[in-house]
């Protein structure tokens, strides 16, 4: 039994094996005869998609043979497509060069109606492959081949390709549809600060609406015996939701901030509904460091990944944005400068000055490079459950190393700002000067110097011994878009603009700003590049907006303080949160807050090109210096508010309008009155607190009130007075099928709306109240019918007894039959019925 065993272990292993070179062998060439191995025919294709295609309009062109090659990287050489146009004349495309599977494609631009012909013209070349499974290599030559002639019907009109779709009009949520390709405009993430906060890629909020809130921890007023005293807020040193970001309509904190926290939770939130995801300790007690969109595009997979990562010990630990759960881990990063590339992939820059080197490290290689086979086509296969260790004794390890070139010797300082792609910029600042230098990270071209400069510094910094580094001065902006970097000096409030392309200083000093800016605490933090402009936000409350090419100042804001309720200034000490769809955001914050706390704290929205204020909010959301600032993904801002404690969504939210009319009894002619209620149905009206206080629904009120309003409902502020509502607008369709615009009412501050109307048909009316929606809601609508009968005449007389005739011995005289209209019959028989009434409930209450 043994032995029989053995045999047919041997038996199953001998098949298998043959079966595996039986499939081998059916992949490669045959080798039965020495001019098979030699030559092999080949078949060329040529294909267009659209076919036919309008004039000057984009036609994609399929082009290779039906051979495939062995190695991913390898391909045809030297394909080119022969093209004879209309009028006869003739033109050569290419040459191609084809990937592994034996095609490629390209564009191509018809300029004039009629019919093109084209074919694929494959030159014969030689390939070296295995002849047979364990046979020597050989040679084989593939000859040439030209395709079939494809005719190209080219028209002078244009043909329609897909119309795409238009940006949302209503409450939107994730998932978004791959085929809504347009929604990429306001479906941005934070994955991490960004440089100069600028976060496109949103639909920034306009007015202070509130979509959600959720407690984050105990706060706001403590009450009783402590008075107008509130509970602590984390400011200074112990900062509160200072891990936050977004991914994918997701926001990501954490709950603790205390150094000796026992646990720092991470909450994941659904962005536009305020629901818990989940909730999670990652690791031993640690913090999300930054979030990733990964976006891979191998030969084998094309598609998005979203990580969450911790970093610890000198390694990244990526976890699944989705749930939590681990993915992948990379040990012993390399230290440097950490760049994103164009599909988000993380690199590594390692600038080397002493020794005269630079070289760039790349996390996608180090992992893909030790799949095997064709996992390393797919970034899922290559990644997920591994760990990878940059700095082992590895082929892996050595080729994550992208590039590594020597660079001019003697740059002093150090790395300030790189970008991939574009440059490296360097620099040292003294009293006595300014040196920069810049080098190149473009393909081709890395580690060459595009400038050095020293710049002589003006002689009061040294005499006055200016601050020029560290927190309260130095390098406080940059922007590779418009290449210039700014340098502020803490004692005199100024700033210098220096050109990223030559070193030069360009302008400055800029004139001085208000005294307190003196007192910052972070310079770099509160001066940001966007739009081509250098916006200052800081202790003055005065925010200073400068072109960034000229130093000229465009505007500036005051962010005042009516109550005086700062103690040392008329305005608010101020900070930008971000910029974002040409605005800017700004909020109130401080290093070590007094208790009780400053009352009417600032949030302000502005033009980022103007200066004017697109909305403010006084005392709704306080954040935090020590903590997160606030933040903006999928159009909403989600933010962190000290007065009590709690996290806020801020967006467009979604309405709900109501439409009553009477069920009968309409007639032509007479007034139909039509009323509802327009309500605010965002997430955050559902909670119990909410609901409780508005059991007929939130109202939903004007942009220009919806400040106050937002303090009544979420703060419990006093009720606002003045407040106004929305505009509805009302249509109808008659009884023979004519549409009509009927008017436009707006609704009060509760939210109700009433309009009265004259129908001048009999039939059935179908009415329409539409909401069309403002700055801090979407629109509703609401379909209703009426049926109107026919009018009712003013009089309708009520015939009179027969008269008898005959003659009637009186000689008193006989007055004429009463005329009795209709309206007054019944009157008269419901006074009556009301008489007979009251006589029956007396007589009942008699006995």
């Amino acid at each position: 039994m043994h032995y029989f065993k053995q045999t047919k272990n041997c038996i199953v292993a001998f098949l298998v094996l043959l079966l595996t070179i039986s499939a081998i062998a059916i992949t490669l060439p045959s080798v039965s005869a020495q001019d098979d191995i030699q030559h092999k025919a080949t078949v060329a294709y040529l294909g267009a998609m659209p076919n036919p295609v309008g004039v000057n309009q984009q036609v994609l062109l399929h082009i290779g043979i039906t051979e495939s090659l062995a190695s991913p990287e390898d391909g045809w050489e030297d394909m080119t497509v022969e093209v004879t146009k209309p009028d006869g004349s003739h033109e050569t495309l290419g040459p191609y060069r084809t990937d592994s599977t034996g095609g490629t494609g390209d564009i191509y631009v018809p300029d004039m109606a009629g019919t093109y012909e084209m074919y694929t013209v494959f030159p014969e070349q030689t390939v070296e492959t295995t002849a047979g499974f364990f046979g020597p290599p050989v040679e084989i030559t593939y000859k040439e081949s030209h395709s079939e002639t494809l005719y190209l019907e080219v028209t002078e009109d244009p043909i329609e390709f897909h119309p795409g779709h238009a940006l949302p009009n209503e409450y939107w949520s994730r998932p978004i549809d791959s085929q809504l390709r347009e929604w990429y405009s306001i479906s941005g993430s934070w994955p991490f600060d960004p440089l100069n906060l600028y976060a496109p890629y949103n639909d920034a909020p306009e007015t202070a609406h509130i979509l959600w809130e959720e407690e984050l921890t105990t706060g706001g007023l403590a009450g009783g015996e402590l008075g107008g005293l509130s509970y602590g807020i984390g400011d200074a040193y112990e900062g509160k939701w200072s891990t936050r970001l977004i991914l994918a309509g997701k926001l990501y904190y954490e709950i603790g901030g205390s150094r000796n926290d026992a646990k720092h939770e991470t909450i994941c939130v659904d962005l536009h509904t305020g629901e818990e995801q989940w909730r999670k300790v990652f690791m031993n007690n640690n913090s999300i460091s930054f979030g990733q969109i990964l976006y891979w595009d191998g030969m084998n997979y094309h598609g998005a990944f979203a990580y969450l990562y911790v970093s610890t010990g000198g390694n990244w630990y990526a976890f699944d944005a989705a749930t939590g759960d681990w993915r992948f881990t990379i040990e012993n990063i390399p230290s440097g400068t950490t760049l994103y590339g164009p599909n988000n992939e993380l690199y590594i820059l390692q600038t080397n000055t002493a020794n005269g080197w630079m070289a760039l490290w790349s996390m996608n290689d180090l992992v893909t490079l030790h799949a095997s086979g064709y996992s390393g086509g797919s970034w899922g296969n290559s990644a997920h459950g591994g760990t990878f260790d940059a700095a082992e004794n590895s082929t892996a390890a050595e080729g994550a190393w992208v590039w590594n070139v020597t660079i001019p010797s003697g740059l002093v300082g150090s790395v300030q700002q790189a970008k991939y792609g574009d440059r490296v910029i360097g620099a040292s600042i003294s009293t006595e000067e300014v040196s920069m230098w810049g080098l190149s990270l473009e393909a081709g071209d890395e580690g060459d110097e595009i400038f050095t400069n020293t710049w002589d510094a003006p002689a009061y910094w040294s005499e006055l011994n200016i601050t020029v580094s560290g927190f309260a001065g130095g390098w406080v902006a940059w922007s590779f878009e418009d290449k210039v970097a700014v340098l502020y000096t803490k004692e005199t409030r100024e700033e210098f603009g220096f050109s990223l392309e030559t070193g030069d200083n360009i302008w400055g000093p800029t004139p001085k700003e208000q005294y307190l800016n003196a007192l910052e605490d972070s310079s770099s933090y509160v001066r940001n590049i966007a739009y081509g402009k250098l916006y200052s936000v800081s202790v003055s409350g005065i925010v200073y907006c400068y072109d960034v090419q000229t130093g000229d100042i465009e505007w500036t804001y005051e962010v005042n303080d009516p109550y005086s309720e700062m103690l040392w200034s008329n305005n608010w000490w101020v900070k930008p949160l971000f910029i974002s769809d040409g605005k800017i955001y700004i909020s109130h914050t401080e290093h070590s807050p007094v208790d009780p706390r400053p009352r009417g704290a600032p949030f302000v929205c502005l033009d980022a090109y103007t200066g004017d204020v697109v909305f403010r909010i006084d005392g709704a959301f306080r954040t935090t210096r020590w903590g997160g600032r606030g933040i903006i993904g999928d159009s909403i801002i989600a933010l962190m508010d000290t007065y009590d404690q709690r996290v806020y969504a801020i967006g467009k939210g979604p309405t709900q309008l109501t439409l009553d009319a009477p069920m009968s009894g309409v007639t032509v002619g007479s007034d139909v009155i039509l009323r509802g209620m327009v309500t605010d149905v965002s997430p955050g009206t559902e909670t119990p607190q909410i609901a409780m206080r508005f059991p007929n629904g939130v109202p939903a009120v004007s942009d220009e009130s919806m400040s106050e309003w937002m303090l009544y409902v979420y703060k419990q502020f006093e009720m606002p007075t003045d407040a106004t509502g929305v505009t509805v607008v009302f249509c109808a369709v008659d009884p023979e099928g004519n549409y009509m615009d009927l008017d436009r009412v707006t609704s009060d501050g509760n939210g109700y709306y009433s309009f009265a109307f004259k129908p001048d048909k009999e039939g059935i009316y179908t009415i329409i109240a539409t909401f069309e929606g403002s700055g801090a809601y979407y629109g509703s609508f609401a379909e209703t019918s009426i049926v109107v009968g026919p009018a009712v005449s003013a009089s309708t007389p009520i015939d009179n007894e027969p008269v008898d005739n005959e003659p009637v011995d009186n000689n008193e005289p006989t007055s004429e039959a009463p005329f009795i209209s209709t309206e007054i019959a019944i009157i008269a028989a419901v006074a009556v019925a009301a008489v007979i009434g009251v006589a029956a409930y007396w007589m009942l209450k008699r006995k």
